[in-house]
């Protein structure tokens, strides 16, 4: 059960996820439960199957300092029913292979969704299951989510929280053009991008997000969240790890790069986007147990794809 390191804490700093009133209802339920409870803690877990590095961490900018006496804890893991309905049988069929087995054809179920969201690199889970435990029985809202590991969307589906009827989650990886979306253009609300940009290439990055521009409506927003420079985590690897300026590789052979925010506003911004929020969030993270202190540094930011005006 340690692949399901929950992130509860999006709904605090990335509250578009859902619309206003899910916002202000899960708010008043978790008040004195869990989601504030979690905003005390940032910890750093390894998905086997995300091919990625998972980082959590909450709570607000200005509080520099974040304790745990145990950043390993075991997570328990919120149980919902899968008899939840969400949609109706959309005729968007799937289109989406691994690169080298046949396409498979699937429909998807969102034709009566008034509210898309598209998670990028969703590895395990982790930021899939809080939005479908808060979601529960609101109908008009869609979750995309994609991973280049077919072992981590295998893993996704067994989930007991995995709820096909209102979640599609398919094999694909963004850096390649001819890996078409099951979705159009122009039909996304919401894209997120949580410690996933840093595993490509860096050559890679302006062509990623322009893509996902163009899945965005006008108005949707990408929201960014990824390793900084002289991240601890940075700091620790040693020599012969690091492929060329700040791209790294680790010992199981996944890759990751350390971010500015110049290089986030750039990439972002070429893309064609709006900058709504681009900060370097810094703090000191304390294991009391281990009585080890950490640096961590994380990039934070929100872009918005222009309104369409007549």
């Amino acid at each position: 059960n340690r692949f399901f390191k929950d992130r509860n804490w999006l709904f605090t700093e990335f509250p578009e996820i859902l619309p206003y009133r899910k916002v202000t209802q899960l708010d008043e339920e978790n008040k004195s439960n869990e989601i504030r409870n979690v905003c005390t803690l940032s910890s750093e877990s390894k998905t086997l199957y995300s091919q990625k590095s998972v980082q959590g961490t909450c709570g607000h900018f200005e509080t520099p300092i974040v304790t745990s006496s145990d950043s390993t804890r075991k997570h328990k893991s919120n149980k919902t029913s899968n008899g939840t309905h969400c949609m109706t049988q959309n005729m968007f069929p799937k289109v989406i292979g691994n690169g080298q087995d046949p396409v498979e054809s699937e429909m998807t179920d969102d034709r009566n969704a008034s509210f898309r969201i598209f998670e990028v690199g969703c590895g395990a889970g982790n930021t899939l299951f809080p939005i479908l435990n808060a979601i529960g029985n609101e109908s008009g809202i869609f979750l995309y989510c994609s991973d280049f590991s077919k072992e981590a969307v295998d893993l996704v589906k067994l989930h007991s929280c995995y709820n096909p009827a209102c979640c599609y989650t398919f094999v694909h990886d963004v850096c390649d053009e001819t890996q078409p979306f099951p979705f159009p253009d122009g039909s996304i609300d919401i894209i997120l991008l949580v410690f996933m940009l840093s595993s490509v290439l860096p050559e890679k990055m302006p062509y990623v997000i322009t893509r996902l521009a163009h899945a965005l409506k006008p108005g949707g927003k990408i929201l960014f969240r990824d390793y900084g420079r002289h991240d601890l985590s940075q700091l620790r690897f040693k020599k012969g790890h690091c492929l060329f300026d700040n791209f790294y590789v680790r010992g199981d052979g996944t890759r990751v790069y350390f971010f500015t925010k110049d290089e986030i506003h750039n990439i972002f911004t070429s893309a064609g986007l709006n900058e709504i929020q681009n900060v370097r969030d810094k703090r000191l993270q304390v294991n009391r147990r281990k009585k080890v202190a950490m640096q961590r540094v994380w990039i934070q930011a929100k872009y918005q794809k222009p309104e369409q005006h007549s």
